[in-house]
């Protein structure tokens, strides 16, 4: 269905090909997962598919790509809409109607498929997806997962051969992240649709791949059967790390299959305990009381109540439309409070200022991008010192501190999603705010600068910051947080420790977690420590 025959493919300006000398072919009705660190080559591996890489990304394309049975040279993307359809990072990005109902129906009307034809597929998709009820809703007034499941959609809707997806799970909650897959290899199974995907958050996706496509770095690509393949990467979902740590061979993908080997490792770790989890000082920073969130008729947030601790990371949880972000917003000040007070060290940052309210509280929305506007790295630092009214210098040594090593006339639109995330980050730290709220920070993050980002917030806690992330990224929350909020329809269902409340939870309980349960661990490193 897919064939890459010595491809290669360069860039403008760039001293090496992305991709060098590739071959591979990709059988037809097979789930190919795409893994490798950020920024080796993953998103250019999908754009060869449909053709977008060379004709909309330019450089040059050496071999050749053939995809059900049309050169990709010859045959522009527009020509392979019908054969190849593709979900992007970014879902808002590739809208182009203005509801739902009509997002999924557009791609079908550019087919000139039937009308009866598109209402059916319409409404098999709306069902197929869990997304019913949200037909007649603006787009941009959808949570970034719900923006997720209608973009695929969309895709879904004109029956593609080959289904191209990159970082399709990335903003969805556990649950709806399983149904999207059960939908996609649903596909693969009863229609024979190929499906490549890119995915960092690789323990959602790895247990269904038939081939792993593993990038190192060197423009290669490895491709073979997922267990084999991930015995020798250099990024593994946590089931494989915990394998390897185990010595479990062939290597488990599923929770299932990894039980079934743990039981002797239970035994082992049955004497011993994990570290005791870091205690907050007690010295509250941050103290909301019934804020109220409502966007005409929908109430987003309904009376939350929340307290934040110096040196504490709590981590925000819950499914996709359950008032996380909205409840960032309110806490920031520049969000909608219908109701309710918030006291950041005496003040409310709603009365205040725009720059006084940045020295009480910092917020990383989920897309940094939207804090970047100036054409280099040195400006936005600049301009940052500037606001926040602090030394020359100030954003800079923060990011420096964060990912060192960024060179000062780089674009931000040029940097890696972990790069941008840590320049939004030193330019709101630059202010010194005691609170710092981040949206979904581990959005395009592989597993390696997760590791990295997560003792960054340990810093900033260990500093006297108090850090809130709202994120649906489990092995994350397990390794970073100290305690956890869960959401459900804009209320407080849940709070407590994390390793209380993500093992309660089937849907928050993170792999170690079930694959030695009933022994309290949560993450590998864990596990490593103990048996060392």
């Amino acid at each position: 269905m897919i064939e890459f025959s010595h491809v290669s493919v360069t860039y403008d300006g760039a001293d090496r090909p992305v991709l060098r000398d590739v071959d591979l072919t990709i059988e037809e009705g097979e789930l190919c997962l795409v893994a490798g660190r950020t920024g080796v080559g993953k998103s250019t591996l999908l754009g060869a598919i449909n053709g977008l890489v060379p004709h909309f990304t330019g450089g040059t394309l050496a071999g050749r790509v053939k995809v059900g049975g049309l050169d990709t040279a010859t045959h522009p993307p527009r020509e392979l809409a019908s054969v190849v359809g593709v979900v992007g990072q970014d879902p808002l990005a590739g809208f182009v109607t203005d509801t739902v109902e009509e997002e999924l129906a557009y791609a079908m009307e550019q087919l000139a498929v039937a009308p009866d034809v598109m209402r059916k597929r319409v409404e098999e998709t709306l069902d197929l997806l869990g997304i019913a009820e949200l037909r007649d809703r603006p787009l941009r007034t959808l949570s970034g997962g719900q923006q997720q499941r209608v973009a695929i959609g969309a895709v879904l809707t004109a029956h593609p051969s080959v289904l191209v997806l990159d970082e399709p799970t990335s903003a969805l909650d556990p649950t709806a992240a399983e149904e999207v897959l059960a939908a996609i290899t649903r596909l693969v199974h009863d229609l024979g649709t190929t499906v490549v995907v890119a995915e960092h958050r690789m323990e959602r996706v790895a247990q269904y791949a038939d081939r792993l496509l593993y990038l190192p770095g060197d423009g290669t690509v490895v491709s073979g059967q997922p267990a084999e393949v991930f015995a020798e990467t250099d990024v593994a979902p946590p089931i494989v790390e915990l394998g390897r740590l185990a010595g479990w061979s062939p290597l488990p993908l599923s929770v299932r299959d990894a039980r079934r080997l743990a039981r002797p490792l239970r035994e082992r770790l049955a004497e011993r305990r994990p570290a005791a989890a870091a205690q907050s000082s007690g010295e509250a920073i941050l103290t909301a009381r019934g804020v109220r969130v409502r966007y005409g008729n929908v109430n987003a947030v309904r009376g939350v109540d929340l307290r934040l601790d110096r040196g504490e990371v709590v981590a925000l949880m819950g499914r996709n439309g359950s008032g996380k972000s909205s409840l960032l917003w309110a806490l920031q000040g520049s969000g909608p409070r219908s109701d309710g007070t918030v006291d950041v060290l005496g003040a409310d940052p709603k009365t205040l200022r725009s720059r006084a309210a940045r020295t009480r509280v910092g917020l990383v929305p989920q897309t940094p991008s939207d804090l970047l506007y100036l054409d280099s790295v040195e400006a936005e630092c600049r301009q940052a010192d500037v606001e926040s009214e602090v030394t020359a210098g100030t954003a800079r040594k923060l990011l420096d501190r964060l990912v060192p090593g960024i060179e000062d006339d780089t674009n931000p639109r040029d940097l890696s999603e972990g790069q941008r995330l840590a320049l939004v980050l030193a330019v709101q730290l630059a202010a010194a705010p005691p609170v710092v709220l981040l949206d979904e920070p581990t959005r395009g993050l592989d597993y390696p600068a997760k590791r990295h980002f997560a003792t960054i917030l340990a810093d900033l806690a260990a500093e006297g910051h108090a850090v809130l992330l709202a994120t649906h990224d489990v092995e994350f929350v397990a390794s970073a947080a100290h305690r956890v909020v869960v959401l459900a329809e804009g209320e407080v269902v849940a709070d407590g420790p994390t390793a209380d409340v993500v093992v309660a939870s089937p849907a928050f309980a993170p792999q170690v977690a079930k694959i030695l349960a009933p022994e309290p661990w949560l993450t590998v490193d864990a596990v490593a420590k103990a048996l060392a």
